[in-house]
């Protein structure tokens, strides 16, 4: 099987990394911040999610990433949590466009998700990796993790590895 990689950000890397590692077809999440270029050059908090097409594509990927985020809110922090696609290749960039179109009609708000150009990473610390998976009760994780992840058994079962 092939594998394929997507950079993802938009709220804590904690956050984000806990909801990508609970569905299948995902083989790995990356935590820590992402760059692109130009403007948004400065790093944020973000995954690089590693998947396998034939079990989830791309476009259920960037649906639950809206889904579970503030993809549609401005805020005092964007720069710290940019909303985003990253891309590795012009495919990815195109088809995460068109994704986002036909998205943003599911929303009451517009999307405020860029897709942009993958151009850095870097990991975060090592003890703060797989954050969810070691410390599911804590405070932090109950208060923002587990409504994610109840969404996702409401909205997504289907897609989710439930153990």
């Amino acid at each position: 099987m092939s594998t394929i990689r997507i950079g993802l950000g938009g709220g804590c890397h904690w956050c984000t990394e806990a909801v990508f590692q609970s569905l299948k077809g995902v083989i790995n999440v990356e935590q820590g911040y992402i760059s692109s270029i130009e403007k948004n050059n400065t790093f944020s908090e973000a995954v690089i999610v590693t998947y396998t097409p034939e079990k989830i594509d791309l476009k259920d990927l960037i649906e639950i990433h809206l889904y579970t985020h503030k993809s549609t809110s401005e805020h005092s922090f964007r720069e710290k949590y940019r909303s985003a696609i990253y891309y590795f290749d012009i495919h990815q960039k195109s088809a995460s466009e068109n994704h986002l179109k036909d998205l943003n009609k599911n929303f009451e708000n517009k999307l405020i998700t860029k897709v942009l150009e993958f151009n850095k990473f870097k990991s975060s610390r090592k003890e703060l990796l797989d954050y969810y998976k070691t410390n599911p009760e804590k405070p932090f994780c109950k208060r923002y993790i587990h409504p994610k992840l109840d969404l996702l058994r409401e909205k997504y079962s289907e897609k989710m590895n439930l153990k």
